[in-house]
């Protein structure tokens, strides 16, 4: 895909970098499989993680249009509204953030370190809302409020995960297949977690648009539930790949595994745990709790199954702040 048919900003260093889990294989007694993980964690801005993706193509968009506030929604803990902070502080934006209490938890841990202590840092505007609240209809509320202090908002919903903002990850997957050609490999399955669905729809646009097999693409559901899921990632993905030229995704080419959601979003599984547990002990890597913890526990299950073979890719999207906000879980 053609990042420059778009307006964008640029807030990392791309490619990322795809490394081999090799003390994973080892551990996991591997054959006939290759596990490597694709380090969307390392993008230097704001904490780094996979945001930054679809914020170059939503902050690219507001400039263009002549906003100066950014205002957009998540959890309290959401990675999104953090990095929203940070992309926006680069760029001479105001942030203002529609934060709902999504998780049911008041540790003094969840409610004001990770995430939290780092959007006040960026100087963001937050708003907390009672759980329940609509967030993107306040948040719409807020740029009314906005407009009549002559200011001119830019809104988006959780996740950054509108169809201008999964472009980000179209993009990856162009990015992810020249990397791929360079390493003189191809993998079998490219594993993600999928929360607000952008990272997954926006993978299988990019790969739709490119003509190659979408359904390389498999996520584990981490906030809705398995239908919800497959419906609006779907839904998602058709829009992004419109906006790319592209025709209609068949149903067929989404792919999202329920098994590793849990109890619901943000609430630690024990495989969860063991999975953070593993991955830094045997690679010093840090992936996060609500999201990659997720995801990765479900690769490891599949590896141990015999489901996945061949080259196997995880896309590691970052949250590492979130760790800190989870200190009860892993005491």
């Amino acid at each position: 895909m053609g990042r420059q048919q778009f307006p964008r900003v640029t807030l990392f260093d791309a490619p990322t970098p795809i490394q081999r889990l090799e003390r994973i294989e080892a551990a996991l007694g591997l054959k006939g499989a290759r596990l490597f993980v694709k380090r969307d964690d390392l993008m230097g801005l704001g904490g780094g993680g996979n945001k930054l993706r679809k914020l170059e193509y939503l902050l690219g968009a507001a400039i263009e249009q002549g906003c100066d506030t950014f205002v957009t929604t998540g959890a309290r803990q959401s990675n999104h509204a953090r990095l929203s902070a940070a992309a926006a502080a680069r760029m001479g934006l105001k942030a203002e953030l529609m934060l709902t209490d999504t998780v049911p938890r008041d540790d003094p841990s969840y409610l004001h370190n990770g995430n939290q202590l780092l959007d006040g840092l960026f100087g963001a505007t937050v708003h907390h809302l009672p759980r329940g609240t609509n967030a993107l209809t306040a948040a719409h509320v807020r740029a009314d409020e906005l407009r009549a202090e002559g200011r001119k908002p830019y809104v988006v919903g959780a996740g950054g995960s509108s169809p201008v903002g999964a472009l980000g990850y179209a993009s990856c997957a162009a990015e992810i297949r020249a990397q791929e050609a360079e390493m003189g490999l191809r993998f079998e399955t490219i594993i993600v977690a999928n929360g607000s669905h952008g990272t997954h729809a926006g993978l299988v646009a990019g790969m739709a648009s490119a003509e190659d097999d979408p359904r390389r693409i498999l996520s584990f559901t981490v906030l809705a539930e398995l239908a919800e899921a497959e419906r609006e990632t779907l839904a998602l993905a058709h829009q992004t790949h419109a906006l790319l030229g592209g025709w209609e995704i068949h149903p067929d080419a989404i792919r999202i595994d329920g098994s590793q959601r849990g109890e619901a979003y943000g609430i630690p599984t024990e495989a969860m745990l063991a999975a953070v547990r593993l991955m830094a002990r045997a690679e010093g890597l840090l992936i996060d709790p609500v999201y990659s913890g997720k995801a990765f526990a479900g690769v490891l299950a599949g590896l141990a199954e015999g489901r996945f073979t061949g080259d196997v890719l995880f896309v590691m999207t970052g949250g590492t702040p979130g760790l800190y906000a989870y200190q009860p879980a892993f005491a």
